[in-house]
């Protein structure tokens, strides 16, 4: 199993608390360098996960010829500006979703990468999960699918937080409501022919909780709900999936990105069921696949095609609600 040299550029806290410690644990991963804002930030990181070079600026890691794949866990009005400096020093991307703040931007990207032949691909690790699969494979059991909901809340942030700033690109459809228009794709399986959302705001004119309705050329409707609105700096979260069809429904209450025995509840014909998924580490499960396309052994996973279809879906629900 060849090994590829990864960079990770910048010291985001989802990067030492989720995604750092998932490539720890893949397989094909080298730790090979990590790039902060300052060298004392970037050394902190390579004692703590054992990596073999730190550099005190993106740019330095990104003219290493030997870093082969960049992992990019910046604040979300960053995304663009980086992805693309990776993606022409000919480094394979792996970026924080969302992957751009608007489907323009994000198809910039992507012909970007098709330009210097080098894979990119949005980091949405739930979708990895042997979770999301086995809930995705229930769905034919239900006959036709009706209406679905998808639902991620969580705590409230201060103002100082990047999550509750405009110019960060801010705000609960951003942050969380991508996983859940994502959600809804993946499983639906389809694009959806109306996007309608409406959303309250902050005092710093970012969104505070979204709702949205979503409809489908096959008939099913869907909604999505998510906000920053649980108690202020406690670490609260509601996650939570329903999918319903003629014959019967599906409910799933596992965190996003959750790893360990994981539950999910299906419903037909008036015989329930709890099962139960053995789901590895998300973020293990990502650097994995994307190192093995790499390698030339696979496709991404997450491809670029629904990237953007996601991205045009929160452009029509960006504008629907004012934001």
């Amino acid at each position: 199993m060849r090994k590829i040299n990864w960079g990770v550029l910048g010291t985001a806290g989802i990067a030492r608390g989720q995604t750092i410690p998932g490539m720890v644990q893949a397989e094909n991963c080298h730790l090979y360098a990590i790039a902060g804002r300052s060298m004392e930030k970037a050394q902190a990181y390579q004692a703590e996960f054992g990596f073999e070079r730190a550099y005190d600026s993106y740019d330095a890691l990104l003219n290493d010829p030997k870093v082969e794949a960049v992992y990019i866990p910046l604040p979300n009005h960053l995304h663009v500006e980086w992805a693309m400096r990776a993606l022409k020093a000919g480094k394979h991307v792996l970026c924080e979703k969302p992957l751009a703040p608007t489907a323009a931007e994000a198809a910039a990207l992507v012909a970007c990468a098709e330009a210097n032949g080098v894979y990119l691909m949005e980091a949405y690790a739930y979708l990895h999960s042997p979770l999301t699969a086995a809930v995705k494979a229930e769905l034919p059991r239900l006959g036709r699918i009706l209406y679905m909901d998808s639902s991620f809340m969580t705590s409230d942030y201060d103002v100082s937080n990047i999550r509750m700033r405009r110019e960060t690109f801010g705000g609960a459809l951003y942050d969380l409501g991508c996983y859940c228009t994502t959600q809804i794709q993946w499983l639906l399986g389809e694009a959806p022919d109306s996007v309608k959302a409406v959303a309250t705001f902050s005092d710093r004119n970012v969104d505070a909780c979204t709702t949205g309705l979503l409809t489908f050329p096959s008939g099913a409707r869907a909604t999505f709900s998510c906000g920053m609105v649980l108690a202020t700096e406690q670490d609260k979260r509601i996650d939570r999936c329903i999918i319903h069809g003629e014959r019967g429904y599906i409910v799933n209450d596992s965190e996003f990105n959750q790893c360990g025995e994981l539950k999910y509840t299906v419903c037909v014909d008036g015989v329930c069921e709890t099962k139960t998924v053995m789901t590895p580490h998300n973020y293990k499960l990502e650097v994995e696949q994307l190192g093995r396309c790499v390698a030339g052994e696979e496709t991404p996973f997450v491809t670029n095609a629904f990237s953007l279809q996601n991205a045009r879906v929160m452009d029509e629900a960006l504008k629907s609600m004012g934001y």
